[in-house]
């Protein structure tokens, strides 16, 4: 005994204990889907720098962090929902309701004596408008047991079809004493950054902190993975679910105004076809629609990559149309890519 007691020593202070461990790129951050799509993303970056003249342009990479930061804004939010094992298809009709909402009330309370309060009044109630949607999905989801899919899936009509009921199909401006207060927040810049990219960072931030450093982040993880198991261990499954579908559609909602602001007035048709580029984008950036892995680095990355080949087929003279496609094909490689990485881990 003495001996092995011996041996084993003079391993640990030769610097053994490493033994069996991975190496330091099949570990960690390194071994994740949001690494290899970090790695696509600065490859075909570099691909399309070369293909298209303009691409590297300050303006034209200020305008590309713009466009996809809409995207990104919502995919936080529908991150968080797909970690939890669900989908949200809602995300871009609510972002149009919620936007005409706000341009209404804004140009409404104007002409009152709160005149001068319209913008942060219209805010407020926009965003609640939104959040009220993602608590009605989450109730019908997590309290009555039914399908995300086909709950979202009819959010969106009801959405849609109440945003054209309410405009009648015309485009709702801003009004009132704050609209350039409210250009300013919404399509400014900030250090010279575009706003909406500001807040898509500090929403990444405060995603982030969430998941990995509150019992919140770790109980949304635990459902994704087992919800039956999460349950058992005093999860409070039902209140968590809701809580991510409430906070998806307020980031929607979010991104819903910001657009609205850097178009100049809110659509009816105001996102149209969205779900699929937000869904894309947290799929794409590492997000398992099984529920239980994703974060906000790769739906920032999701996004970024899904607007750089968009914006890299523009510049290069291509059929823009190929997006849609390519995006297609992205979305099944980083399927691919995420089993055979499980199957390694396995």
């Amino acid at each position: 005994m003495d001996d092995l007691s011996t041996a084993g020593r003079h391993r640990s202070e030769s610097g053994f204990t490493n033994v069996g461990r991975a190496p330091w790129w099949q570990r960690g951050f390194f071994a994740s889907q949001t690494a290899y799509v970090v790695l696509a993303f600065l490859i075909i970056t570099v691909a399309i720098s070369f293909v298209a003249d303009n691409f590297l342009n300050p303006e034209n990479l200020l305008r590309t962090s713009q466009n996809f930061s809409y995207v990104g804004i919502v995919a936080l939010g529908a991150t968080l929902v797909i970690i939890t094992g669900g989908i949200d298809l809602s995300v871009g009709s609510v972002m149009a309701l919620t936007a005409v909402v706000t341009m209404i009330v804004m140009k409404w309370i104007a002409e009152t004596a709160l005149g001068f309060v319209s913008m942060p009044l219209a805010l407020l109630i926009g965003l609640m408008v939104a959040g009220f949607i993602g608590l009605v999905n989450g109730l019908l989801i997590a309290r009555l047991k039914l399908s995300p899919f086909v709950v979202t899936l009819g959010m969106l009509s009801i959405c849609r079809g109440l945003t054209y009921v309410i405009t009648k199909g015309r485009s709702q401006a801003p009004g009132g004493p704050s609209v350039d207060t409210f250009y300013a927040l919404t399509n400014g810049k900030l250090f010279g950054l575009p706003i909406p990219l500001v807040y898509l960072l500090i929403g990444a931030a405060i995603m982030g902190f969430v998941l990995h450093h509150t019992a919140a982040g770790r109980h949304i993880f635990a459902i994704g993975g087992n919800e039956r198991a999460a349950a058992l261990t005093g999860v409070a499954v039902e209140r968590v679910k809701i809580g991510v579908y409430v906070a998806c559609s307020m980031t929607a909602g979010l991104a819903g105004i910001l657009m609205s602001g850097w178009l100049g007035a809110a659509q009816a048709n105001l996102a149209t076809g969205y779900e699929l580029t937000i869904i894309a984008a947290a799929v794409i950036g590492g997000a398992n629609l099984a529920g239980g892995s994703g974060g906000p680095v790769g739906a920032i990355i999701g996004a970024a990559l899904i607007e750089v080949i968009r914006n890299g087929l523009v510049l290069a003279g291509a059929d823009s149309y190929w997006q849609t496609a390519i995006i297609g094909m992205i979305i099944i490689f980083a399927a691919i890519v995420d089993r055979l990485r499980s199957l390694r881990a396995a």
